[in-house]
């Protein structure tokens, strides 16, 4: 496993410390100190495969840790916060990811008999092992890098097993559950991607039931089981990850921006604010732009 590791950290070498872009459709990779408020944000349903170092991922009030040999599975839109850090040996932080399509995953599925592992039923989020073969389905795709002639038409087959062998692991399930329409899962995702949309917007959690095909009781249960967030959690989460990104960009001030993001109290969302990152918005603020700096 260890060489299929080293050929990997190979192939993804020239990764920068940000998302970088293969060339192959949704295959990303990211290398290095990465700024902490670029790790804080809404992350969108992938796999992410370690290559060297470790990362810490906390959503909601569940924390995460993995390192080389382990992948994890987000299934839905969960806004989360990181770390990365380096080896032992001071190499660095290194991942590729692989953002999720679910027609790709629901027509795999149709073609497969799925083994389904229930263990975990529930959450939008977690972390396995990783074995011989998924590391060898990651090296086809990522040679591609170095064959680019031939992405368009290796690409969606490298991509399918990469897919089918997550399928056939402990974390399958939660891919499944992407593709099905019927799923608790499948139903949350309605609600989150509205509430995405329309974070700024107040919002009634009966009408998200309704939207889910659930009951009340039924969607706050199955809304924190994916999501480790109450529906309202969910929502401010988004709201101040926005309102950090607007900030950070020069996009306005601690004021206008806690109005365009759905605050009525300027002095609330700077509790909320602080609460979450630690730091007033200003200050966080500078120490965004002092980490941008120096990375």
């Amino acid at each position: 496993m260890e060489k299929q590791l080293q050929e990997l950290r190979t192939l993804a070498a020239q990764a920068e410390n940000r998302r970088t872009e293969t060339g192959i459709p949704r295959v990303a990779m990211v290398q290095g100190e990465i700024p902490e408020h670029h790790l804080a944000a809404v992350y969108d349903p992938m796999i992410n495969l370690i290559l060297t170092g470790s990362k810490t991922m906390t959503v909601g009030d569940r924390t995460f840790h993995y390192d080389p040999a382990t992948y994890f599975v987000m299934s839905v839109d969960l806004p989360a916060v990181g770390s990365v850090h380096p080896s032992a040996a001071g190499e660095p932080y290194l991942a590729v990811s692989l953002t999720l399509d679910p027609t790709i995953v629901a027509g795999l599925i149709r073609d497969l008999p799925v083994k389904v592992c229930s263990e975990l039923f529930g959450s939008g989020f977690s972390v396995a092992p990783v074995n011989e073969d998924l590391l060898d389905a990651w090296i086809r795709m990522l040679r591609l890098m170095e064959r680019p002639d031939e992405i368009a038409v290796l690409s969606p087959v490298y991509e399918r097993e990469i897919l089918f062998r997550v399928l056939q692991g402990p974390l399958g399930w939660m891919l499944r559950d992407i593709a099905s329409p019927d799923t608790a899962l499948s139903r949350i995702s309605v609600a989150i991607n509205w509430i995405r949309q329309n974070f700024a917007q107040t919002i009634r959690v009966e009408a998200l039931a309704e939207m889910a095909a659930l009951s009340v009781s039924a969607f706050h249960r199955h809304f924190k089981a994916v999501t480790a967030l109450s529906p309202l959690q969910y929502q401010k989460r988004v709201r101040l990850l926005h309102a950090r990104s607007l900030l950070i960009s020069g996009q306005g001030n601690a004021t206008s921006v806690s109005f365009g993001v759905g605050y009525e109290s300027p002095n609330q969302f700077s509790r909320e604010y602080a609460r979450l990152f630690g730091l007033p918005p200003s200050k966080d603020l500078l120490k965004a732009t002092q980490d941008l700096r120096v990375a």
